[in-house]
């Protein structure tokens, strides 16, 4: 994409999409929309996406939207070349899914390949997973977080829904998907203290603080966010945390709104991507 595409105005809906490989009613894809106002982020609603079909339907929503999505848009260079994949976003993607039709099947594969490597060289990072205080967790973790599932699952449904992602693929540019991490602007906040996955108090506590934060604004989080008590009480009471992530990707989303190529450098790698800044 040219560093001369135009910058969202204040029309554009604004989205962070905290993402599952395998969504349902208990564990859905997560959604946050928004429209900036000047500094202010006003999360208008958060949406409970069930399954992947619903998540492409969402996907085709006719923009102009731009929205930061919690999964790897790419894959290390070094796996990506060893396995020659190809050269872009799209070729990859496509390569794993001819050769790898499952979810297990690439899972397998990622196995078998990172069994031919010496210990502690298997889970490669990108250059983009280690460019900030905390490192993401590497797209070829296929367990515990299962960033390579989501991999698999998101990316192929991005590129088949015709969106732009810019350094990696052209589409249409009303609709403009960027990669986000919500870990990254919560440390910013919290640094390593956990706030997900747990109703224990202190977590609901650090919860509190990270959402105190984006409240407090232009000085702590680019803008400062707008929410009513409902929606606020929910992002402090939901344990899982992922209501609390889509509206960290948000956030990110605006803040890339506002920076020339959403932030993405000249000489992103198109195999491996770009996380947005925090």
């Amino acid at each position: 994409m040219s560093a001369a595409a135009p910058l969202p105005t204040e029309d554009t809906l604004l989205a962070g999409i905290d993402f599952t490989c395998r969504p349902s009613r208990g564990k859905p894809v997560t959604v946050a929309l928004g429209t900036r106002r000047g500094d202010v982020l006003r999360v208008d609603a958060i949406e409970a996406l069930p399954t992947l079909d619903a998540f492409e339907a969402w996907l085709a929503t006719p923009g102009p939207w731009l929205g930061a999505f919690d999964f790897p848009f790419g894959l290390p260079r070094e796996f990506v070349a060893s396995l020659d994949l190809g050269a872009s976003c799209a070729e990859v993607i496509a390569a794993v899914h001819r050769t790898c039709p499952t979810r297990m099947a690439w899972r397998a594969r990622i196995d078998a390949w990172g069994g031919t490597r010496p210990p502690g060289s298997r889970l490669l990072h990108r250059a983009t997973d280690a460019d900030s205080g905390i490192t993401s967790t590497s797209p070829l973790q296929t367990r515990y977080v299962p960033v390579g599932l989501m991999y698999y699952e998101g990316v192929a449904r991005l590129v088949r829904s015709g969106v732009t992602m810019p350094g990696l693929h052209d589409g249409d540019a009303s609709r403009i998907a960027l990669e986000g991490y919500p870990r990254r602007l919560a440390h910013a906040f919290v640094e390593r203290r956990s706030y997900k996955n747990s109703d224990r108090p202190d977590r609901a506590a650090t919860r509190e603080a990270i959402v105190g934060a984006l409240e407090a604004g232009p000085a702590s989080a680019g803008t400062s966010l707008s929410l009513d008590a409902a929606v606020r009480r929910s992002l402090v009471a939901d344990a899982s945390g992922d209501r609390l992530d889509a509206v960290l990707c948000l956030v990110q989303a605006a803040r890339a709104a506002q920076r020339p190529r959403y932030g993405v450098p000249h000489d992103v790698d198109p195999v491996e991507g770009w996380i947005v800044g925090d």
